[in-house]
């Protein structure tokens, strides 16, 4: 087995390309083996290999939270036979030819997706459902602020508010990433400038928005807050702008607003059955064409430090994969 180990917690340059791995163990034969076609690269990897994150593996470790690719060996009367497609969330290990997944955490890949959409489906996906509507309550006919709506987790946050009936506004820094948040299906989209905050409440004739996705946090969060309409929610996702935001709950009482917290990782195990209820949820949404996961760049296992320096340059367009 080939697979990119992280020996040492220097991002992008603490990663070793590694050859004649063993094959995942699986002592009890209840875990799916996969042979991965393709793996996400995602935010949390990043910080997980600079040791920035609340969970921190021993070293060394495998990173890849997700793949895509096609059952090698599945537990007799599993959902699953050698040769099914599949997509996984595995935490760990998936920048590997090979992984052991966890059955309640695997998902068939629909046919409508390439293994590299498979690849971007999970962690994103499963993150924007379960943050836009079991955490934020995003209803039909409300109106969504998605922050970041040009990278991955973005695009996927767009495309799952569409599906929920809402209308959506994309908040992105540059050209190329309002280009991928339109082609995402966003309804219009308003750049990172002075007085965006204004500009987005002039979209909506000056009553503000219903929710806004803030996978950003940082200097954006209090002006995300401004955004709000009476009744309002944001929704805190994740921090790739650095800081962790503080916030005076004044504003919260004299505005009736709500701020909302979405850690899908952890609330799987609050909730086992969930990730599997919401892969349910996103299959119409599949097939009728609203979600299409947008791919941006794609490298070879060895490049996987190249990928990562792109999301800590913060220059992802659409999800970044590895295509194995």
């Amino acid at each position: 087995m080939r697979a990119q180990r992280c020996v040492a917690l220097d991002g992008p340059e603490g990663l070793r390309l590694e050859e004649d791995l063993p094959t995942p163990d699986d002592e009890q034969g209840t875990r799916i083996l996969v042979d991965v076609t393709a793996a996400g690269v995602s935010f949390p990897e990043l910080l997980y290999c600079t040791g920035r994150y609340q969970e921190r593996p021993a070293l060394p470790f495998i990173p890849g939270v997700e793949v895509a690719g096609t059952v090698a060996r599945a537990p007799e009367g599993g959902r699953f036979a050698v040769g099914d497609r599949v997509v996984a969330a595995t935490f760990f290990g998936g920048w590997a030819t090979q992984v052991a997944a966890d059955p309640t955490m695997t998902f068939p890949l629909p046919p409508q997706l390439d293994d590299a959409q498979g690849a971007a489906l999970v962690m994103n996906y499963q993150t924007a459902y379960f943050a836009l509507r079991l955490r934020g309550r995003l209803a039909s006919g409300e109106t969504l602020l998605v922050q970041g709506a040009g990278g991955g987790l973005g695009t996927a946050a767009v495309q799952v508010g569409v599906g929920l009936g809402a209308r959506v506004i994309g908040l992105v820094s540059s050209t190329d990433k309002a280009d991928a948040a339109l082609a995402a299906g966003a309804h219009e989209v308003v750049l990172v400038r002075e007085g965006w905050a204004r500009a987005v409440r002039a979209r909506t004739a000056g009553r503000g928005v219903d929710v806004v996705f803030d996978v950003v946090g940082g200097d954006r969060f209090v002006d995300g807050l401004r955004c709000l309409a009476v009744d309002g929610r944001v929704i805190v996702v994740g921090f790739t702008g650095g800081p962790i935001p503080e916030v005076r709950v004044n504003r919260l009482l004299l505005t009736n607003t709500e701020i909302v917290g979405a850690a899908w990782g952890p609330y799987t195990r609050v909730d086992p059955s969930m990730p599997q209820a919401v892969h349910a949820a996103l299959l119409p949404l599949i097939t009728g064409g609203v979600v299409r996961p947008v791919v941006g760049p794609r490298f070879p296992l060895e490049g996987a430090p190249d990928a990562l320096r792109v999301l800590q340059d913060r220059a992802a367009v659409g999800k970044v994969v590895l295509e194995l």
